[in-house]
């Protein structure tokens, strides 16, 4: 039959199902078997010019002009992935007749498999790479609508979505890759570029070219880091899943690398490259594959794994390889087809594939137990079946392959990866039809009839008989393997057989073998172990990539502006981070010039329980109650950094703001969830802890080059201590800075702090007049509230404290300009003790005694400030200029008059305002929220001498 033919007969017979839909199921699935049928025998006729070693050829001038023709060729590798394509059709079309429920369009289903299968028979016998192309996003479309068939369900769509995506994003890499290939060889034939080995290598293009087409191979194959979209793919009916894993779509990356490996391969970025993603891809595909409870989700996972396993082969390079390649391919088209259609039987007859819910099936389900687990003991690589033929050729090329310098790493993997292949594959055996039968499956389980077991019944026959008599097979692998070898190499003599005696292949087996039983045996400790093993999830991280492109095609403009604090924060940063370093690598940078101090244990301890501190809040900030905490020990801690660099000014403000900020935070707390809910997207929270992350670097790597290096002028820190005293008229050198030399920008903060009590004021104000109001006059408390709500004690103490207080913020004050205090610390714990006395008596009685307005103290100490300031300019001096003297007035001692001190009333005033604004703030909305207001300081009315009636009598009284 002329292969134009063969292409062809999908595509037309597509048409013919949802013609035939009318006529009834069996009709449609006839139509169709019947096409398939046609196009497998046309295939069948050219088998022996195939075997006889002929190239079979068709071509067309299709657009001469751009070197698109229509050329087709057929020799042994195309016939090859063309026969698994149209011979697993046919038993995938026969099952899909009894599998889709009554409901399910069958015509619509059976007219996107042909054009599927007219796709892939298209790819594997093309001889245009343009051609190819065409073809190769014909499989994308075509799977899109085979994987989103049941549109009702959403992760159906989204299977299908992500599979066009990667595959479609990866297509348009390897349109890159095949032109450039072209330009390279002159021609856009296969034919002509398979001759061309040495020009193509020669190229400087060579590695550009590589890169783009195995990007290609990859996404379509689902090699590591492409590997995600097939497991989602399983969202599809499961003929679709048994027909996508086994025979089409993954193995057309597969294919395309065999097709292209006389030309592309035996270079050092071939191996390193092909070799590495296919390890991994094995490795990590096992590895995650035992620990899946999903029957289809198990198979697809070791779909990947074994994809990861046949592009390792491919990748080392060797005739060897490139035999026991092709011969897994057969292998696990056979056993995988057998696997999925079982897993369809299970879930068609229990309607469950979650394994914890099974069990037992071999009593129920003996026809499905048999088909099911000789494929799975060929998946694991057990004797006499097929699966352990190609499994010991792989085992035996890893052996004498060496990667990065090592002889054992290829090796190594290899049976890791097999340990774990063997693992899931027990489990499926064992936690699906072994044990005890359940009373609880939700339905009665039993073997379906022949339309459903007999198309997986007849592929676990070609795995018992191609390993009971590998001779059969191994003629027509040579034959393929001769195809993907071309003139490169010889194809080797090796027999294909069972026992090759005790080699090094037959150790790793049997360890990977045993080691799988064992960790069969250990599954519920390693469950438990993986589960609790924080991981990136590849969906995610998927879904946020596509978000972030789809908004960055928005308009760069319109997202760069969108009111995102964070965003802006991180364009800052970003930006400073990027100025920086073009002045490190462009400017001058000496050596160290000083010898870093010893970590003394002290140290590395207060370090550690901040960084832990720091590390705890980054990952539990979620909790709001317990992140505040942590903020607050991390606060504490730096107050204890700053006694240790002899800072004390510094450490009392430190604590005094944490101790302000951590309370009335807690107050606001109270109308919050327990909770923060989770907003930003996986990406958006990566991109944050990146910059944050280099943000944190840049600035200690800022920091340890000035502490390394002398300054190379003069700090300005050595004029502060040097006039301090002349020039400000106190020994504290901090306080006077804040007040005199700094005192511009300390008058511009109290005024900005003012303003942050205001707008809290003006916010309040708003949400009791707004639609929050009828939420909080609504609002319940979640849980009963204690019933000592003003306990005796807690007054009585605050009560004691608020006149030591005073005297303590008031001696605070005094000592500033010569000791550690000042204003601001001064109005902290004035603040303090004024905030205790409401949590302890609650909002409605403090504010019944409230004497001032708070916004008057901060309009009266920004006044202040400023009138200070304005004074200086009747002696004329700038702004804030101040001024000091000595008087002695007796009985007292000599003692020091600064304008400085009016200067840090100002400062007093307006802390003490805006922390008591913002505490009054909260008040007002407690009040409204049925937060119960309370007549009296304690729970105990003093006014009454009798206790109250009990309200419900007592037991005795009931008595």
């Amino acid at each position: 039959m002329s292969l134009f033919l063969i292409v062809a007969l999908p595509f037309f017979g597509a048409l013919l199902p949802g013609l035939m839909n009318s006529a009834g199921r069996q009709a449609c699935a006839g139509v169709t078997f019947t096409v398939s049928l046609a196009a497998f025998i046309g295939l069948l006729t050219n088998l022996p010019a195939v075997m006889a070693g002929e190239l079979v050829t068709a071509r067309v001038d299709w657009i001469p002009a751009l070197g698109l023709n229509f050329t087709l060729m057929l020799d042994g590798l195309g016939f090859f992935f063309a026969l698994l394509i149209l011979g697993i059709g046919l038993l995938i079309i026969a099952y899909a007749r009894s599998y889709l429920a009554r409901e399910d369009n069958m015509g619509e289903f059976f007219t996107y498999l042909l054009l599927f299968q007219g796709a892939m028979v298209g790819i594997v016998l093309s001889d245009n790479i343009l051609l190819l192309l065409v073809f190769w996003e014909l499989t994308s479309l075509s799977s899109f609508l085979l994987i989103g068939y049941w549109k009702h369900l959403p992760e159906g769509r989204q299977g299908a979505r992500m599979a066009l995506t990667v595959t479609g994003m990866g297509g348009l890499a390897m349109i890159g890759g095949m032109l450039i290939l072209g330009q390279i060889a002159g021609s856009y034939d296969l034919s002509v570029i398979l001759q061309n080995r040495e020009l193509i290598q020669a190229s400087p293009l060579y590695l550009p070219a590589l890169i783009l087409i195995l990007l290609g191979c990859f996404t379509k194959s689902a090699q590591f880091p492409f590997h995600f979209w097939l497991p989602h793919a399983m969202a599809a009916p499961t003929p679709v899943s048994a027909y996508l894993h086994s025979a089409t779509m993954v193995k057309a990356g597969i294919f395309l690398m065999a097709r292209m490996w006389p030309v592309l391969s035996g270079t050092p970025e071939w191996f390193v490259i092909v070799t590495t993603a296919g390890l991994i891809t094995m490795v990590l595909g096992a590895v995650i594959a035992l620990f899946k409870h999903d029957l289809k989700a198990v198979l697809a996972f070791s779909t990947v794994s074994h994809l990861g396993l046949i592009t390792m082969l491919l990748g080392t390079g060797t005739a060897f390889g490139a035999m026991a390649a092709m011969f897994h391919i057969l292998n696990h088209a056979t056993f995988k087809a057998a696997l999925f259609m079982s897993a369809g039987i299970i879930d068609h007859e229990t309607h469950t594939r979650d394994i914890r819910r099974l069990g037992g099936l071999r009593h129920l389900m003996p026809i499905t137990f048999t088909i099911a687990s000789l494929a799975a003991l060929s998946m694991a690589g057990i004797p006499p079946l097929n699966g352990f033929l190609s499994k010991e050729m792989m085992l035996e090329e890893t052996y004498h392959t060496v990667l990065f310098q090592s002889h054992w790493f290829v090796p190594a993997l290899a049976v890791f990866g097999s340990l774990f292949s063997a693992a899931y594959c027990f489990r499926l055996i064992g936690h699906t039809f072994l044990g005890k039968v359940r009373d609880d499956y939700p339905a009665k389980p039993h073997d379906p009839g022949a339309g459903l077991w007999l198309p997986p019944a007849i592929l676990v026959v070609l795995v018992v008989v191609i390993g009971l008599a590998p001779f059969l097979a191994e003629p027509f692998v040579k034959m393929v393997t001769a195809s993907v070898l071309g003139d490169v190499a010889e194809v080797p003599t090796a027999y294909f057989k069972i026992w090759h005696g005790l080699v090094p292949a037959l150790y790793m087996s049997i360890i990977a073998t045993i080691g799988g039983l064992i960790l069969l045996a250990i599954y519920k400790p390693s469950l438990r172990l993986w589960e609790s093993t924080p991981r990136p999830e590849a969906k995610v991280i998927f879904e946020g990539l596509v978000e972030s492109i789809a908004t960055a095609a928005k308009g760069f403009t319109h997202n760069l502006h969108n009111g995102a604090f964070s965003r802006y924060g991180a364009i800052m940063i970003l930006t400073v981070i990027v100025a920086g370093y073009y002045a490190w690598t462009t400017g001058t940078v000496g050596a160290a010039t000083r010898v870093m101090q010893p970590v003394t244990p002290v140290v590395f301890a207060g370090w550690l329980m901040l960084t832990a501190t720091v590390v705890g809040m980054v990952f539990l900030h979620r909790n709001r109650l317990l992140c505040l905490i942590l903020i607050g020990i991390a606060g504490l801690m730096v107050s204890v950094g700053f006694v240790f660099f002899s800072a004390p000014d510094l450490a009392m403000t430190q604590i005094t703001v944490e101790v302000v900020t951590i309370i009335l935070l807690l107050l606001a707390l109270n109308f919050l969830p327990n909770h923060t809910p989770i907003e930003s997207t996986v990406m958006r929270r990566a991109r944050d802890s990146a910059v944050a992350v280099a943000g944190g670097l840049a600035t200690m790597a800022m920091a340890y080059h000035f502490l390394m290096r002398e300054a190379i002028t003069t700090p300005i820190s050595e004029f502060h201590l040097a006039n301090s005293y002349k020039g400000g008229g106190g020994t504290n050198v901090v306080n006077v800075i804040l007040v005199d030399f700094r005192g511009f920008d300390t008058f511009g903060e109290i005024i900005v702090l003012g303003i942050a009590a205001l707008l809290i004021y003006a916010l309040t104000e708003t949400l009791l007049s707004g639609p929050v109001r009828a939420r909080l006059l609504n609002r319940k408390p979640d849980q009963p509230r204690a019933g000592d709500m003003h306990p005796m004690m807690m007054v009585v103490l605050t009560r004691v404290m608020m006149p030591v207080v005073m005297m303590v913020g008031f001696y605070i004050f005094l000592r500033g300009h010569n000791e550690p205090g000042g204003g601001f610390i001064a109005g902290l714990v004035v603040s303090i003790g004024v905030v205790m006395q409401y949590m302890a008596s609650g909002f409605s009685w403090a504010s019944a005694r409230l004497r001032y307005p708070y916004h008057g103290v901060i309009g009266a100490g920004v006044l202040a400030a400023g009138l200070t300031g304005i004074g200086s300019w009747f002696v004329g001096k700038p702004f804030l200029t101040s001024d000091f003297t000595y008087v002695r007035i007796p009985p007292f001692e000599k003692f020091e008059l600064a304008t400085a001190a009016l200067f840090d009333v100002g400062v007093f005033l307006a802390v003490v305002g805006a922390v008591m604004l913002s505490l009054e703030s909260f008040s007002r909305l407690a009040r409204r929220a049925h937060v119960p207001e309370t007549e009296h300081p304690m729970d105990i009315d003093p006014s009454r001498d009798d206790p109250p009636e009990p309200s419900e009598p007592t037991a005795k009284e009931g008595a």
